[in-house]
């Protein structure tokens, strides 16, 4: 049976944070919402009848979508120390464009953020990792786009020491799952080329924040 969005736990959590942050919303209406296999709402497209706290209408668009998390995982090679990052490549609505990013993925009613971090990583690269071996980066989650949705991102990293021949056993793999419309291939590639490859923002703050994490500033100067 298909969950109405009224009783989501997406829907609940923004409404939630609106009300919280002092805002009186007078109505919500749903555009439109996909639904995953189950009939859970995945995202939402709504038109929202605000007023902040200081009396104003906020604009009304709100594109919701619920909390995500992204992974940088940063494959270490044994013997030269050198750092890759272990990147998805895919095409994104955004232009159409192929995009390179790093694992991520939404939570939708879960609440274990790690746990979720880590099945991601599976799904998206083949790598099985334990929610341990994964280091938050923000106790509290950042918004990528806080004019127009709810999105709020919780991010992460390993560091997988690995031969050189391991290293690049995992790259050019196809990843995804066919029925959310995933076509995924894995990509290997050094650290600082890789940054280079990566065009959405949330992407290159999490590489800025994993090398400041570990203090490598060598690295941080070739980006």
């Amino acid at each position: 049976m298909a969950e109405n969005l009224i009783d989501s736990h997406k829907y609940n959590l923004w409404k939630n944070r609106l009300v919280a942050n002092g805002l009186d919303v007078h109505r919500v209406d749903e555009l439109y919402t996909r639904r995953n296999g189950h009939g859970e709402v995945l995202f939402s497209l709504l038109y929202t009848d605000a007023t902040t706290p200081e009396g104003n209408k906020i604009p009304p668009i709100c594109f919701l979508k619920g909390e995500v998390v992204s992974v940088l995982v940063c494959f270490i090679d044994s013997a030269t120390k050198e750092k890759y990052l272990l990147l998805v490549q895919q095409r994104r609505i955004c232009d159409g464009s192929m995009t390179y990013e790093h694992p991520a993925g939404m939570l939708d009613s879960e609440s274990d953020a790690a746990s979720v971090a880590a099945r991601e990583v599976f799904e998206e690269t083949g790598i099985l990792v334990d929610k341990s071996q994964l280091v938050s980066v923000n106790a509290d989650p950042f918004y990528p786009s806080t004019g127009t949705s709810d999105e709020a991102m919780y991010m992460f990293y390993c560091e997988l020491e690995l031969t050189t021949d391991e290293i690049h056993s995992y790259h050019n793999n196809v990843q995804g799952l066919i029925s959310d419309h995933e076509y995924i291939n894995t990509y290997v590639v050094p650290f600082a080329q890789g940054h280079k490859l990566i065009t959405n923002v949330n992407g290159v703050l999490l590489d800025y924040l994993y090398l400041k994490s570990v203090g490598d500033w060598e690295l941080l100067k070739q980006l």
